[in-house]
């Protein structure tokens, strides 16, 4: 605790320093903020149109948004900043011209609080972001004014041609009516800047965020001087994203409907070229439907196919049963062949009456004899009939072959039509392609065309503005309370720091820890400062009991104060010391080395011995030696108030003879190099019984005080008399 505090120890004694520092510091911020100029700033929020959500998402607006692919919110951020939407906000919010009111030590700018409206035209490009002084000399008249360009004057409302451009200056008749108090007749400046440079700072200034990567809202700000200016950029900017979002759409809309026309045309062109292909192919090959034709063929060569086969099977069973007649004619009524194959009326009957017949030649032979007349005509009739039957199935036969192969014939020409049926599928295919293709061409460009004209009409944007840009009442910059605690902040570290410096580079022996720390010789006495003389009496006479309590005062002794300049206290410590003694009982003489004891008051009737005569320079050691023992025979104590240190020999010579030598530091005073020359002096002189004395220890005094004293005491000196200071 007690190292914290002797830390803070100069930090405490400097708080005033401090405080006036932080002091300074909020003064020169409170000054600096005076003459800053404020910026504000204004924030518009903007929705954009989602592809996927909304009316946008039907068929229309869906395959037509002017042929473009989904907005990306970081691609309409840069399309907010570029360079044609800001000239397009210029050109609405013409904010080319800048006007303000000239101060002594700023410039405000008034934009909308203008009394006057400049109007340009024709205007010099090296002119361009040059500032113009305008001084307005009354209700009349002005002045105008710039490095390098001739003063001219002119009238308010008459337009001047002049070198660098034509400029025509009129009173805001508007505002100076609505405020009647306005100051007209001042000094002020105006700059035509360029779009370039303008946009150039509006860049700077302009920040636009998505509010998150997944929502379509976008934030934009924007920071100026002036809280009007502000506002209107914001909005405008909006205003012109979305008229600019509906120019360029309704553009392509038209451009879009006009080539839609056009290729329509063409593909009309086409498909009416493509249908005649198709008519004329069919003319020239005779289709009607290929299709319908090719079944009904296909359908008939099946029928007849069918036919041919039946024929073929009747056909092979007649000719068997012709081969089988034919083999047993000999013998036919002992044949038995299959009429299956030729069974119609008349053959059936006729062999039913063959059959009656035998059965008839068999009853006849039975009576008569075969050669009978009777067996022969019965025998006749069947050779007959068999000869009919006979030739009858040879005719059968031979019918069934001409059938056979006027079948064959049809069926042969029948497949004959399907030669050039697949090319002409192909080729049906391919114009029926060709026109299909052209077909749906047609029909894609008729419902484009019709969504391209909705557009067109529909003169609308899904953009909108949630949040307009309000005019700020606070300004953003620069923050007023941050720059002031900042500015008390630095001042207080400057202030630690000056102390800090000052603590280092002074090298003072501030307390008891300083001296402990740079020398092994040990400190008798701590001598505190008191303005109260009962307190200093209180004290001296507790540091000559700790004298006598530490073994340093035996008896008779001598003790040599001394120290390296006359102010660090030992004469006022030696006096103190004197009076504590005396107030002790004992024999007490007070021996002044120097002129220090000459003409000093002596209220406490101390006895003073002088050593002022010139012959005590020429003592020897052993002489002054004899001296200090003269006086212990006399007295008890002898306080030998030394010289100076280092400024005489002498100094050194009553310091050997001493019985205790005690060499004073003030801590305000002596620098850390005299504790090592105070060693110095000991090991080179074999000083006896050395030890410190620390006066003003624990002394803090305030710094305000200390600076008075100085200014005063300097004062005094100056005021003193040639004569007084000799």
């Amino acid at each position: 605790m007690e190292e914290s505090y002797r830390i803070l120890k100069p930090y405490l004694r400097g708080l005033p320093i401090i405080i006036i520092a932080m002091i300074l510091g909020v003064i020169v911020a409170k000054k600096y903020l005076s003459y800053v100029t404020p910026m504000y700033e204004s924030t518009a929020m903007m929705k954009l149109s989602e592809a996927s959500q909304g009316v946008e998402n039907n068929n229309l607006f869906k395959n037509f948004d002017v042929f473009s692919s989904t907005n990306k919110i970081s691609t309409e951020i840069e399309v907010l900043k570029s360079q044609v939407l800001l000239e397009k906000v210029l050109n609405k919010a013409k904010l080319n011209v800048e006007i303000k009111r000239k101060g002594t030590l700023k410039s405000v700018d008034i934009y909308d609080k203008s009394p006057v409206i400049i109007e340009y035209s024709n205007w010099a490009p090296k002119y361009y972001d040059v500032p113009f002084l305008l001084q307005i000399l009354d209700n009349q008249e002005y002045k105008i004014n710039a490095d390098g360009i001739q003063e001219v004057k002119g009238t308010f409302g008459i337009e001047q041609k002049l070198d660098w451009g034509n400029l025509n200056i009129k009173l805001n008749d508007s505002l100076i009516s609505s405020f009647p108090a306005l100051k007209i007749v001042d000094l002020y400046s105006f700059t035509i800047a360029s779009n370039q440079n303008l946009i150039k700072n509006i860049v700077k200034n302009l920040d636009i965020i998505s509010v998150d990567k997944d929502v379509p809202v976008i934030r934009i700000s924007y920071k100026n001087s002036n809280p009007e200016k502000a506002a209107e950029l914001v909005n405008n900017l909006a205003e012109t994203y979305i008229e600019d979002y509906i120019e360029t759409k309704y553009k392509s809309a038209k451009t879009t409907a006009s080539f839609l026309d056009d290729q329509i045309n063409k593909v009309v062109a086409k498909l009416t070229q493509a249908e005649n292909s198709i008519q004329n192919y069919r003319d020239v090959k005779g289709i009607t439907n290929i299709h319908q034709e090719t079944e009904t063929d296909l359908r008939k060569i099946s029928q007849l196919k069918i036919q041919q086969t039946n024929m073929k099977m009747n056909l092979e069973a007649i000719q068997d049963l012709e081969q089988y007649i034919k083999k047993g004619k000999s013998k036919f009524l002992d044949l038995a062949p299959n009429f299956e194959a030729f069974n119609d009326l008349l053959s059936t009957e006729i062999v039913k009456k063959i059959k009656t017949l035998q059965a008839e030649k068999k009853d006849l032979q039975l009576v008569y004899t075969n050669e009978d007349n009777r067996v022969k005509v019965v025998d006749d009739k069947i050779e007959d009939l068999t000869s009919y039957l006979s030739e009858s199935i040879s005719n059968t036969r031979k019918n069934l072959e001409s059938k056979y192969t006027n079948l064959t014939t049809d069926i042969n020409e029948a497949q004959k039509v399907f030669i050039g049926v697949p090319e002409k599928e192909k080729m049906l295919t391919i114009l029926d392609r060709e026109f299909q293709l052209y077909q749906q061409s047609y029909n894609f460009l008729n419902e484009k065309r019709i969504e391209a004209e909705i557009a067109e009409a529909a003169k609308i944007a899904f953009h909108r503005i949630l949040t307009p840009g309000m005019i700020a009442k606070e300004p953003i910059s620069p923050n007023r309370t941050i720059i002031t605690l900042i500015a008390a902040i630095l001042g207080m570290f400057s202030a630690i720091l000056f102390i800090y410096l000052v603590h280092i580079f002074k090298a003072k022996v501030n307390n008891l820890q300083t001296v402990e720390t740079n020398s092994n010789i040990p400190v008798a006495l701590l001598i505190n400062r008191f303005n109260n003389q009962k307190d200093i009496d209180k004290l001296f006479n507790d540091s000559a009991i700790q004298l006598e309590l530490k073994g340093l005062i035996n008896g008779k002794n001598a003790v040599c104060i001394s120290s390296f300049r006359a102010k660090e206290g030992a004469k006022f410590n030696a006096l103190n010391l004197a009076k504590a003694f005396k107030n002790q009982g004992r024999k007490v003489v007070l021996v002044g080395v120097d002129n220090q004891l000459v003409n000093h008051p002596n209220p406490n009737e101390l006895e003073i011995l002088l050593l002022n005569d010139q012959s005590f320079t020429k003592y020897t050691r052993q002489m002054m030696n004899d001296v200090i023992n003269e006086l212990k025979e006399d007295y008890d104590n002898i306080i030998i108030l030394n010289e100076p240190l280092m400024l005489s020999s002498k100094s050194n010579l009553y310091m050997s003879l001493s019985d205790l030598n005690l060499v004073v530091l003030d801590s305000r005073l002596s620098s850390v190099k005299r504790i090592e020359e105070t060693e110095l002096i000991r090991d080179e002189y074999k000083i006896p019984n050395l030890h410190f004395l620390l006066n003003r220890f624990n002394y803090n005094p305030n710094v305000i005080v200390e600076f008075f004293n100085f200014f005063r005491n300097g004062f005094k000196k100056l005021n003193k008399t040639p004569d007084a200071i000799a």
